[in-house]
């Protein structure tokens, strides 16, 4: 039977995708620039903090064939969304645990070259503990959509002492069929930070 993702690239299609009703899901055009600053190698592990519906989890997984993708998610319906995922895809590089950041990074394995936080609570505090996990030359990603938690990350990034900072906020817009007419949405914009662990 041939993959549902049988390409090199990322970039899967949402409708792909398992979801639940009221879980958003990161759009593939979002993913696309958040697989693009992690900056991913074939044997990397990736730490995906607040993985929601997995998304991001398979396309990472599937970059990094050699690599190990651990996804924490503490809601346990959508850790079962993740695995869904995941069997979905046929990645077996996937470690999930149900778990609250930051009190689970202790129970995470193996060590990250790659650490993603997506959205959620207190992103400044489990920032700053994930940072602590990051060896030497690794990246992190954060993600948010609002402007007070943008804050709070900049500052964080300043304290840390991350180097190599980028800040995008992309807009973006999908053609869409609306009866007869074609028109552009816009997809809700999201603050890509990242940046490296640097002596």
């Amino acid at each position: 039977m041939a993959p549902i993702w049988p390409y090199a690239t990322p970039g899967i299609p949402d409708d792909l995708f398992e979801q639940l009703p009221g879980i958003p899901i990161s759009k593939r055009e979002m993913r696309l620039l958040i697989v693009g600053a992690l900056r991913l190698m074939t044997d990397s592990v990736l730490w995906d903090v607040g993985a929601g519906t997995g998304t991001l989890v398979v396309e990472a997984a599937l970059l990094c064939p050699q690599g190990q993708v651990v996804a924490v998610e503490r809601d346990a319906e959508v850790v079962n969304l993740i695995r869904q995922n995941c069997d979905r895809f046929g990645v077996n590089n996937v470690t999930v645990v149900e778990g609250t950041a930051p009190d689970c990074f202790t129970e995470l394995a193996p060590q990250p070259d790659c650490i993603m936080i997506e959205g959620g609570r207190s992103l400044k505090d489990i920032l700053k503990s994930a940072w602590q996990y990051l060896p030497e030359g690794g990246r992190i990603v954060v993600t948010t959509n609002t402007l007070q938690t943008l804050y709070g990350l900049s500052e964080a990034f300043a304290e840390l002492r991350v180097r190599n900072v980028e800040i995008v906020q992309p807009t973006i817009n999908r053609l869409e069929t609306r009866g007869q007419q074609q028109v552009f949405r816009a997809i809700n914009p999201l603050f890509i930070l990242s940046g490296e662990k640097l002596g």
